[in-house]
């Protein structure tokens, strides 16, 4: 069985190399490199070492991942034909990729991996940097940065930041989590006679000269709260403070009945918002549909029965069931067929789900605006087959009830009237649903029309200089018609 070397060429320069690591170097006689752009190899080179780099394989790919699987490739083709040697940067156990790769290849390669050790870039970053780790510290690699994944109250070290276009995506990620004028220092060749740590604002990380093979990014953690007010984590922490020992009388007195009436409200203002197609009147109308969501969370972790954490778990579940031609092997052509699968799924969960409920009526919320209901009702009644394949029965349906309603005014029944109207209203919201239009949406459109109409009404009754009271039906009725023309 043939061994490959690992070495780790260390931070720093030549002398600053373990001697048993430098004699196997100087011994060897295969020796690969993932890099030739370290200073310890500068020197070697001097001292007569030759070894091959995989510096060409970089050009050769787009994405850093099959760059790393090309060189174990080479490595793993190499050692069978002898045993030889495999230098990086830094220690082979930090942010070096192809060791891991070459870990889960060599097992069914027979080959055998022996590593002989390496001083990594951390402990003269941190002397550098004069930083703690133990206060929080994440390594993160700079061609594979998430923004999500960043904790901004520790110390952040950004590792391979090789060149100005990696630096450019590592730039515009933080920028989405921190101001553009955040400073970062940018540390190169930490620990060597060469050491630089350039302080710039974030937008000019890019920009700065020192990019190679030996730099780094550090992000120091953030102080001031108030750049910590567009994450997750701290609305949580305001929403317990509000419910806690020393938060709002009124917060703390919240019941998930209590908070019932806003929820509606909210939702309502977000419809308005959108609507009135106001981006930011929109932010604002959904940060506060997300408070009262982060209220009822916060009552039921209060009480010991959920929190958020159930919330966002469960919605996430649920969204990956759901969309198995996302997350799995199921192919669907169009929207219909999603809308069907996720029905099929949705029914499926029902069913295996223990509960009291024997119609397929029962899941439609009875909080919902009544021409939503009557919707949903029609629809989940179609999923079984009873409903009208043709508009024409609906519409002789509609004369039937419009009928009866009429018959009911000559008879001055009230009560029998409320019935025969909401028949019609229900004969109504089936035709728009055959038509496939929005019965809810359909209202409100005509009710914001029938408030500009009006609002322009009011405009001509203040220009004119009387009241409203004292002008005329027919006056007014002039006012609207030329509020219809304006419309057109």
């Amino acid at each position: 069985m043939n061994t490959i070397s690992v070495i780790g060429l260390g931070a720093g320069e030549l002398e600053q190399l373990p001697l048993g690591v430098y004699r196997h170097l100087k011994q060897t006689d295969q020796l690969f490199v993932r890099t030739k752009d370290h200073p310890v190899l500068t020197e070697l080179q001097e001292e007569g070492v030759t070894f091959q780099s995989f510096d060409s394989i970089y050009e050769q790919h787009d994405q850093f991942e099959d760059v790393y699987q090309s060189i174990v490739k080479k490595l793993i083709n190499e050692s069978s034909k002898g045993s030889i040697t495999y230098a990086v940067p830094g220690h082979p156990f930090v942010a070096e990729r192809t060791i891991q790769l070459l870990i889960e290849i060599a097992g069914n390669q027979d080959v055998h991996l022996e590593f002989l050790g390496g001083q990594s870039f951390l402990d003269p970053m941190y002397n550098a940097l004069k930083i703690d780790p133990i206060e929080g510290c994440q390594i993160v690699d700079g061609t594979a940065l998430r923004r999500d994944e960043l904790e901004l109250t520790q110390h952040i070290i950004i590792v391979q930041v090789y060149d100005a276009m990696i630096a450019s995506d590592v730039k515009l990620t933080l920028m989405e989590r921190l101001p553009d004028d955040y400073e970062v220092i940018i540390a190169t060749a930490v620990g060597s006679t060469a050491q630089q740590l350039t302080r710039v604002p974030l937008y000019e990380l890019d920009h700065a000269t020192t990019l190679n093979n030996l730099t780094a990014v550090y992000v120091p953690p953030v102080k001031d709260e108030t750049l910590l007010n567009g994450e997750f984590t701290r609305l949580r922490e305001v929403i317990a403070t509000l419910r806690g020992p020393n938060g709002c009388p009124w917060d703390k007195e919240q019941t998930h009945q209590s908070l019932k009436k806003y929820l509606i409200e909210e939702t309502y203002e977000v419809l308005e918002a959108i609507d009135e197609e106001d981006d930011d009147h929109l932010i604002e109308e959904l940060g506060d549909i997300l408070l009262q969501v982060m209220l009822h969370a916060q009552i039921g972790e209060d009480e010991g029965w959920f929190s958020i954490k159930d919330i966002v778990q469960s919605t996430s579940e649920k969204m990956i069931r759901r969309h198995p031609h996302v997350f799995g092997d199921k192919n669907v052509s169009n929207s219909v067929e999603v809308v069907d699968n996720w029905q099929q799924i949705k029914q499926a969960e029902k069913e295996n789900q223990p509960t009291e409920r024997e119609s397929i009526l029962n899941g439609i919320p009875n909080g919902l605006p009544a021409l939503m209901i009557a919707e949903k009702l029609q629809k989940e009644a179609a999923r079984v087959g009873f409903d009208w394949d043709e508009v024409g029965p609906m519409w002789d349906k509609l004369d039937e009830e419009l009928k009866e309603f009429k018959e009911e005014v000559n008879n001055d029944h009230n009560e029998n009237m409320q019935k025969e109207l909401g028949d019609i209203l229900f004969v109504i919201v089936n035709i728009a649903r055959y038509y496939k239009l929005d019965s809810e949406e359909a209202l409100r459109s005509t009710n914001r029309k029938f408030k500009n109409r009006f609002h322009y009404i009011e405009d001509q009754v203040s220009e004119s200089g009387r009241s409203l009271t004292e002008h005329t039906l027919e006056e007014l009725d002039a006012y609207w018609d030329e509020a219809k023309l304006n419309d057109k």
